[in-house]
């Protein structure tokens, strides 16, 4: 199996940069594992719209033709980024809005959409610092992106790990999280 991971965080001493290292070392062998670490690769997230950039060539940009070869090839991916004010770090939403384009990963239909990347699944690993009462009726980037935009372009099932509280949390509660991230990384 092909799994990409996409990581959006760019602080490799981070929280998440040790979430990371435990899905690349939890991953099976036996899988092909890609990381696409959008910080360190120095990602453009700006979408543009002019005489040169139309809407309607974004699934043939060339600038994300490699971004997409990565998606085709995946049968699963994972994304881990952290929540930041509700939402996923702006690089992570500009690479959701230039590589997940219609007519790559979906295409519109008479009410609603088609998606195109069927077959593959997902997990989403988030971090955050919403207290976890709060956690089931809080709308967050996580569940956004598995329920509004992977599930509507073909990517089921998928799985929401959301950690939190992560920023004042003790050494053992991250090990029991780091543990628990494993423990799933494995099974794939």
């Amino acid at each position: 199996m092909n799994v990409l991971i996409i990581y959006a965080h760019p602080n490799h001493e981070s929280f998440n940069y040790a979430i990371l290292r435990q899905v690349q070392n939890a991953v099976s062998k036996a899988h092909s594992v890609t990381t696409l670490d959008l910080y360190e690769q120095g990602f453009d997230p700006m979408l543009r719209f002019d005489e040169q950039h139309k809407r309607s060539d974004l699934a043939k940009n060339p600038e994300t033709e490699k971004y997409r070869n990565l998606i085709s090839k995946a049968n699963h991916i994972i994304f881990i980024f952290p929540i930041w004010w509700s939402g996923m770090p702006a690089i992570l939403k500009g690479f959701i809005d230039r590589v997940f384009a219609a007519g790559f990963a979906y295409s519109y239909k008479k009410t609603g959409l088609k998606g195109h990347l069927l077959g593959k699944s997902a997990w989403i690993i988030t971090t955050h610092n919403t207290p976890s009462f709060v956690v089931p009726f809080a709308e967050d980037y996580g569940k956004v992106l598995k329920n509004q935009i992977l599930k509507p372009c073909g990517i089921s099932p998928v799985k929401l790990t959301g950690l939190t509280p992560v920023e004042k949390i003790s050494d053992e509660r991250r090990r029991e999280f780091l543990d628990k991230i494993s423990k799933t990384a494995s099974g794939i």
